[in-house]
């Protein structure tokens, strides 16, 4: 059986469905409202630059070749400057996943707007709607907005491949949900392995010599009947030690940690799946439906089938 790293086991929860991917072509000045609700939007600068806007009043400036992506569901601007919004500017939105949207995915997505030049702003934007709840997990690890400085050669690949996306061909809405995981899993990787203090405390945890083995034990095989005396074994080193640098570093006991991530894989099986509630008991480590659903409720306030309801 391969092993699974914990990362990809997160980033497996991106798989998007009905997404939207734009080439936008913008002369300032000029702003783009994002009013979908989407989970993620992911915006890559091909030429020029802006200032995204967030409802928080938070400012962040992208450029070419940076890549962001802005955590939903608040609606948020893109300006070419941040007083835009308050003078004479074109406005585009970007609304298509909301209930009274006059778009469609076909329609919005082969759209171009502006006329190229050397002096517009060129972007790529993704609109991503989900599948299932998996990605819920993804959101909760993610700050409001994230910036990536992509290679130059990803961007002309990308920009390549959202006009291809956009002719509406045989596939087109295929494509541009495969292109939009892809890019998505390429940037939020290349973040993760930089994001430093700013990555969550899991993922840090992976950095530490000593919790790093138990860490990748627990999350290959999370149903295995692990106590804190056998994930210390796996650390080599003894079971006071690791409970100590456990709490330290993680923020909490071992135990209420593999808690933790088993009664959130239980809520993905619950939303996404038909599995019965003895058998999602076992598949997260639990002998018995009684035990998981106490220790799902204590966690979660409702009970396994409640929460399913």
């Amino acid at each position: 059986m391969c092993a699974v790293d914990p990362l990809s086991s997160l980033l497996s929860g991106i798989r998007a469905e009905g997404s939207v991917v734009s080439h936008a072509v913008l002369a300032a000045p000029w702003t783009v409202r994002f009013a979908d609700a989407a989970p993620l939007v992911m915006i890559s600068v091909l030429r020029g630059g802006g200032t995204l806007l967030l409802p928080d009043g938070t400012e962040r400036a992208i450029g070419a070749g940076d890549t962001a992506i802005v955590r939903g569901p608040e609606p948020f601007h893109l300006a070419d400057h941040p007083t835009t919004v308050h003078g004479s500017h074109a406005a585009y939105e970007i609304a298509c996943f909301t209930e009274s949207a006059e778009c469609t995915t076909e329609e919005i997505g082969g759209i171009h707007w502006g006329v190229d030049s050397e002096e517009t702003t060129a972007l790529i934007v993704g609109a991503y709607r989900a599948s299932g709840h998996r990605h819920e997990r993804l959101l909760r690890a993610l700050p409001p907005v994230l910036v990536v400085e992509e290679d130059a050669e990803v961007c002309d690949w990308l920009e390549t491949a959202a006009a291809d996306a956009a002719q509406h061909s045989a596939g087109s809405q295929a494509l541009m949900d495969r292109l939009l995981d892809w890019a998505l899993v390429c940037t939020l990787r290349s973040w993760f392995g930089k994001a430093g203090a700013d990555a969550p405390i899991w993922y840090r945890g992976l950095a530490d010599p000593v919790l790093a083995p138990a860490l990748q034990s627990f999350h290959d095989r999370p149903a295995a009947p692990w106590t804190v005396a056998s994930l210390a074994a796996r650390a080599g080193v003894s079971r006071a030690l690791f409970a100590k640098r456990f709490t330290l570093l993680m923020g909490r006991p071992p135990l209420a940690y593999l808690t933790e991530c088993r009664m959130d894989e239980a809520e993905v099986l619950l939303s996404d799946t038909d599995l019965g509630i003895a058998e999602i008991a076992r598949s997260v480590g639990y002998a018995d439906a009684f035990g998981f659903s106490a220790a799902f409720k204590r966690l979660k306030g409702l009970s396994p089938s409640g929460y399913r309801a």
